[in-house]
């Protein structure tokens, strides 16, 4: 047996509830993991509470579950050691310390998950901890993804909104490796941590002349979806990219494509791919130092309730990381 929180329902942080369930046994081509670390991060505090885009709404619930999530133990970041593979898994043995996106199957909620040989996943940094490392895969693949994307590289000008967050930690500093000048736009209080992990700017978005802060800029990254795209798109150097993390409501979208065909800039969204071969480099990055997961607070498994509370809260600094025993 094995501890696990399950979402039986879509609503509220109350809606998660700590059960007992049967610890699962790895097929041919799974890799049995037992869970140090997990996170309570926007993704998931989404799918619990179904916040989905509107015009998303019926095709997400249609895949995830219309009263309730089919997979039930939420969690998409991991760190872990590997307990017992399947005999078709080759690339990973017992005893290995990983950390993994375990994307669709979910599961990181529990003492323990099997997860498919096909997974996104690494052996864990070695000078990382467990709680570090379980940030990691989500949010750092998806600021990989979007900078790529923008094609940021040495000397461009780019501005990370929502620079305090989950994606947003990991997007000013990979911003900071390619080479370009980082401006970081959060509340005021976030400033001291963002500037610490690469920032050369910054700007308060509480302020009420925070757009006339904008500078020209190569690259904006709207690592929250909540910057306003048109002033944004604006605010754009010749060429320029708009891109956005998070899917957009209806109204945003066709602003975003409005925009587009007006100013010939690009606004780029959709979904972030995730593959080993980035999280490699990722773990590279962290080994050499250069790269480093910011960690705001730390709960139990028994705490999950409120940490997507906090999470809720939308004022973050870094990662939320919940400790499995």
């Amino acid at each position: 047996m094995m501890k696990a929180i399950v979402c039986p329902k879509y609503g509220p942080p109350e809606v998660l509830q700590l059960v007992e369930m049967e610890k699962p046994v790895p097929k041919p081509n799974e890799i049995l993991i037992r869970i140090k670390a997990t996170t309570a991060n926007g993704a998931d505090a989404r799918i619990r509470g179904a916040d989905f885009p509107s015009i998303f709404n019926f095709p997400v619930k249609l895949t995830m579950g219309f009263k309730g999530p089919r997979k039930k133990v939420l969690g998409v970041e991991i760190s872990g050691i590997v307990e017992a593979v399947g005999e078709k898994v080759k690339n990973f043995k017992p005893g290995d310390e990983i950390f993994a996106s375990s994307g669709a199957a979910f599961g990181g909620y529990a003492e323990y998950v099997c997860l498919p040989k096909k997974t996104v996943m690494s052996i864990k940094p070695k000078n990382m901890t467990f709680e570090e490392a379980a940030a990691v895969p989500h949010c750092a693949l998806a600021a990989v993804h979007f900078l790529r994307k923008g094609n940021v590289s040495e000397g461009k000008k780019v501005l990370i909104y929502g620079a305090a967050g989950g994606i947003g930690t990991f997007a000013v500093q990979l911003a900071k490796v390619m080479g370009a000048e980082v401006t970081g736009v959060c509340r005021a209080d976030g400033f001291e941590m963002v500037q610490s992990i690469g920032a050369d700017k910054l700007i308060d978005y509480t302020a009420k002349d925070f757009l006339e802060q904008f500078e020209t800029y190569d690259v904006i990254f709207d690592t929250v979806g909540k910057a306003p795209v048109k002033s944004c798109v604006e605010k754009l150097a010749p060429g320029g990219m708009y891109l956005s993390a998070v899917h957009l409501e209806l109204p945003r979208i066709i602003e975003g494509i409005k925009c587009s065909f007006s100013s010939g800039k690009k606004v780029i969204g959709g979904v972030a791919t995730y593959t080993t071969g980035n999280l490699n480099n990722l773990k590279q990055l962290i080994e050499e130092g250069q790269l480093k997961t910011v960690i705001d607070k730390k709960f139990s498994l028994e705490q999950m309730a409120e940490a997507h509370r906090y999470v809720d809260k939308g004022h973050k600094k870094g990662h939320v990381v919940i400790s499995v025993p």
